[in-house]
């Protein structure tokens, strides 16, 4: 069981000791992400986890690389559209110097201008591997199409954006957005009492200010296609999902377990095990503060992508349509419950859902109410959802690849509704 302080400047420290481990992972969650960016501010969150690791006024950069490698730990961090991570974890008997250098990375980065320039470019690579990327750019292209306004963009941002940041600018972006009710901290782990008297000395700093929301969004169906001279063509059907607080985000992530989340999911056994139409293909759900993306991709050969798109229409008119078995429906919440089970034992995982849950929701469920939140889970319920995010007058289509024009796609999936 966890427990929580919030501090009086608003900043919310968790943690959930964990004494039968050696370990300790701690994370540093902020509610800012690529949404909260204006246009002409498009990739500097990232940006801004990237300079965390190009040195402090105490540190620099492979000072700090050096620091955590001499205490076995790992370090590292990521951006998401609603938000920005940075973890370590450590022995728990190095907690403290782990605690130190993240706090000082957090607080105390500098952005020297050279610095600046020469992460630039390193981020531009990584925009250029992202590009190279199908699979993940099928996605993004739907994204971007699909959701509108700030939460559409890029977290990457473009080397339009990115090439006029200069230091100064982003120092102004964290000071205006890192504030300390969008920060939590949470810890999990073997630790005492003085790691979290640590934490709240380090955060206490932070003065109080006032919140703001990030502007909403809207789910509009989109088609798009984006040619690329590879040997696949990458598909991904979209629908509205559920935001990340709904009551059905329980029963979205089994109807996605059921569709395509596994080797006995309805599409991987009738797409690649019945015809042999690709390697890989499967469901997800992603989502966000005011609403959600449910999507299914898949690469496979030009000469076959019509009739797979045929085949996986048919299985999700008919699971509109009837719904699940209950066997299905039991096997699914099996592998929910089985995986939430097994992540209890890893430090990392435990710390991520902490973090997390207490960022966006305000609170992380025990394991034994969202045990409870699956096992309440009914066919009905999944039929129930089914029929309103399965609808095709909402659905959008993107491709990647060496692809027809988009008509093409339009006049196929329009058959394949009737």
């Amino acid at each position: 069981m966890h427990e929580m302080i919030t501090l009086p400047n608003g900043v919310r420290i968790a943690f959930e000791k964990m004494d039968n481990v050696r370990s300790a992972a701690i994370g540093i969650w902020v509610g800012v992400g690529s949404r909260y960016e204006k246009a002409a501010e498009n990739g500097a969150t990232h940006f801004i986890e990237h300079m965390l690791f190009k040195g402090t006024d105490k540190y620099s950069a492979q000072e700090l690389a050096a620091a955590m490698d001499s205490i076995g730990g790992q370090i590292n961090a990521y951006t998401t559209r609603e938000s920005t991570c940075y973890y370590a974890r450590v022995p728990d008997y190095h907690l403290d110097k782990a605690i130190e250098i993240l706090c000082d990375m957090f607080f105390n980065l500098r952005f020297d201008q050279a610095d600046v320039d020469s992460e630039r470019g390193v981020i531009l690579e990584e925009i250029d591997m992202y590009e190279d990327s199908p699979e993940d750019l099928v996605v993004e292209k739907m994204f971007a199409k699909c959701l509108t306004g700030s939460l559409g963009r890029p977290i990457l941002g473009k080397s339009s954006t990115l090439s006029a940041m200069t230091g100064e600018d982003l120092r102004k972006f964290k000071e205006r957005r890192y504030i300390a009710p969008r920060i939590v901290v949470a810890l999990c782990g073997r630790f005492d009492d003085g790691r979290i008297n640590q934490i709240q000395e380090c955060f206490s700093a932070l003065e109080k200010r006032r919140d703001t929301s990030p502007r909403s969004s809207v789910y509009i169906p989109c088609f798009t296609v984006r040619r690329k001279s590879i040997e696949q063509n990458h598909l991904c059907l979209g629908f509205p999902g559920v935001s990340i607080g709904s009551d059905d985000r329980f029963t979205m992530h089994l109807t996605s377990t059921i569709l395509g989340g596994g080797m006995s999911s309805r599409l991987f056994q009738s797409i690649r095990e019945n015809h042999g139409l690709c390697y890989s293909i499967y469901s997800f759900s992603a989502s966000f503060a005011d609403l959600g993306l449910f999507g299914i991709t898949t690469a496979l050969s030009r000469e076959t992508e019509q009739k797979a798109l045929g085949l996986i229409m048919e299985e999700l008119k008919h699971f509109r349509q009837e719904g699940v078995t209950q066997s299905e429906l039991d096997r699914a919440r099996e592998q929910a419950k089985s995986n939430l089970l097994m992540s209890l034992e890893s430090t990392s995982s435990r710390m991520n859902r902490l973090g997390s849950g207490v960022l966006h929701l305000g609170e992380s469920m025990d394991p034994d109410d969202l045990i409870r939140r699956y096992d309440a889970i009914t066919t009905e319920d999944i039929l129930a959802l089914a029929q309103r995010v399965l609808d095709f007058d909402e659905m959008s289509f993107s491709a990647v690849g060496r692809v027809s024009d988009i008509d093409v796609y339009r006049e196929v999936l329009k058959r394949q509704q009737v």
